[in-house]
Order: C-alpha cells, then sequence, then structure tokens
C-alpha cells in the first residue's frame, strides 16, 4: 500500500502554574498531579481543555470498547509499533473485566513511522467495513498477547484478511482520501493535546503521558469514579 512521508506531528507540553502548594513538586516533576507509575517513577500529566478534550469522542475513526453510558471514558493515544503500547494491549481484557461501567475509545496517533501510519489506515478502513468491533478484533490480533515483531501496511493487512476481510478491499479503502484525512484528524487532535508519547492517555480533562503501568491505571480510574480526579486529595 502506499503513504507519502509527512512531518511526524509532535508537540511539547505548555506550563501550567500551581493550583495549590501542594502541587508544587508535582508539577517540578512535568506533573499535574502527583502520580507514580508501576515503576515508581513520577509519570507526567497534565490537565486539557475541556473543549479540546470533547473533540475526542466526536472524531472519526475511535474505536470503541465498553458499555455507550458507562460513567468513565478513557482515551488511548497508540502507535501499533509501540513497545509500550502493546504491553498495554495485553492488559486490556483484565482492565476491561476489572472495571465493566469503564468504555475506553483506542485513538490512532502513530507517530514513529511510516509503518505505524500504514497499520492505522488499514485499521480505520476495517472500521468502516465492520466498525468498531472489528477494529478492536485487528488490534488484538496486533498487538494481543503472543504478538510481536514490527507492524506494517502488509502484516496488517494480513490480519484483516485472516480476520475474514476482503483484503483488496480494505486495501483500497485504506488509501483513500476518506481515511488518510480521519487519520490526519486524529494526529492533529492529539498533537494539539500535547500528547507527544505513546501511549498517551486522557481522561476527564487530564492527560497521562506514557504507560502508567495496570495498578497505577487501575488507581487513576478508581478516582477518576470517586472524585473526578486523576489523584482524590487525601
Amino acid at each position: 500500500m502506499s503513504l507519502s512521508r509527512r512531518t511526524l506531528l509532535a508537540a511539547s507540553l505548555a506550563t501550567l502554574p500551581a493550583l495549590a502548594s501542594g502541587r508544587a513538586l508535582a508539577q517540578a516533576e512535568g506533573q499535574w498531579r502527583a502520580i507514580t507509575g508501576d515503576n515508581g517513577q513520577p509519570l507526567p500529566n497534565t490537565r486539557l481543555p475541556g473543549e479540546l478534550v470533547s473533540e475526542i469522542g466526536a472524531s472519526r475513526g475511535v474505536t470503541w470498547i465498553g458499555p455507550r453510558e458507562a460513567s468513565v471514558t478513557l482515551y488511548e493515544f497508540f502507535d501499533y509499533n509501540c513497545p509500550w503500547c502493546r504491553a498495554a494491549a495485553r492488559d486490556l481484557d483484565d482492565l476491561v473485566k476489572a472495571n465493566p461501567d469503564l468504555r475506553i475509545g483506542l485513538v490512532n496517533n502513530p507517530i514513529l513511522s511510516v509503518q505505524s501510519a500504514q497499520a492505522a489506515k488499514v485499521a480505520l478502513a476495517v472500521q468502516r467495513a465492520g466498525g468498531s468491533a472489528a477494529t478492536a478484533k485487528l488490534y488484538a490480533a496486533l498487538l494481543g498477547p503472543g504478538t510481536s515483531g514490527r507492524i506494517d501496511g502488509t502484516r496488517a493487512l494480513d490480519a484483516a484478511a485472516r480476520l475474514g476481510h476482503d483484503r483488496a478491499a480494505i486495501e483500497q479503502a485504506a488509501d483513500s482520501d476518506e481515511v488518510r484525512e480521519a487519520l490526519k484528524a486524529q494526529m492533529r487532535l492529539a498533537a494539539n493535546l500535547g500528547l507527544h508519547a505513546t501511549p498517551s492517555y486522557v481522561v476527564g480533562t487530564a492527560a497521562l503521558l506514557g504507560y502508567p503501568g495496570p495498578k497505577s491505571l487501575a488507581r487513576v480510574l478508581a478516582a477518576v469514579a470517586e472524585c473526578d480526579e486523576i489523584a482524590c486529595a487525601s
């Protein structure tokens, strides 16, 4: 499949003023809230403008997992060739089972390579053909348990064909202007949100830059459910 080279989108985090004296240390670590990942290291996070966050769910090409009426929505911006995105994908089933009131939105952000963008275009073409359920199966086939290696357009097409999709039709759709523009829009939104790492997460009006690990992410989701913040005040 064809893909013209383009400038990979990236954005730097804006500096946010401290909202309370207890946040000073967190902000010194590039944090809005003091959160640590499963590795014990500070997890970069920032507050986002609500109007930008509202654009995520309305954008084309989001792959939805979980109930529409869920009380908490977690967006993951990912790259098919990001090692930590693969780790996150392997933890996805446990995350969904442990949080039945959670809705996950998977958003393409292929900032690492042209091959990543090719795979993302195939995924968007599969979504056009079969909706979120079909794209979630492709995501699991490419990044789930037991997978490894570099993912490009050809490998994504092979996986789509194994899942029962018409390979030629998916390839044609992947090279369409509609899919190309949808992918550009997703990457532009990620850049506008300052999501320069993959994976990055958006929950409420906060962004987490990098994979925190399953335990830390579970704590964040519990805090959001309890107090609408990624970390509740002690």
